[in-house]
């Protein structure tokens, strides 16, 4: 099984990932995702792609300790995280969070905080490749 928490170029697989989450154990009654896809419209600008750079030495221990701190603070079971780096195309799949709990309140909980936390806390940048030109963006709510 792959790592839990993960900063990667290639593609991933939803599927893959939450049946790495439901293996951790069978009490998870709440499963929840987000997905973060590359989208081709942002700020008034029609965008081709989409660049993902990271201090990959900082963003992984602070993507692992958001983790533990995110299963410490909503008494989850698991949670996976998985955030690509390079080149993603619009309708690319970027960033997945899956948490896992007995029931769907903590988990929901926990997947929104962990992905307002990871794009508070984790340095990792975005840069969109317009026809008008190159823009690093910074992180949105």
């Amino acid at each position: 099984m792959s790592e839990p928490v993960r900063l990667q170029f290639e593609d991933f697989s939803q599927d893959e990932e939450i049946s790495a989450l439901q293996a951790a154990s069978t009490r998870m009654g709440g499963i929840a995702t987000f997905l973060g896809c590359a989208r081709d419209f942002s700020q008034g600008r029609s965008v081709h792609e989409i660049g993902f750079e990271a201090y990959e030495r900082m963003a992984l221990p602070e993507l692992v300790k958001l983790r533990d701190e995110a299963i410490t603070r909503f008494g989850l079971i698991d949670a996976r995280i998985v955030h690509r780096l390079g080149t993603v195309r619009a309708g690319d799949r970027i960033v997945f969070i899956a948490t896992g709990a007995e029931h769907r309140a903590p988990a929901l909980e926990a997947c929104r905080w962990l992905i307002d936390e990871l794009k508070e806390r984790v340095p990792i940048w975005k840069k969109e490749i317009t026809p008008e030109g190159d823009s690093w963006v910074t992180p949105h709510p």
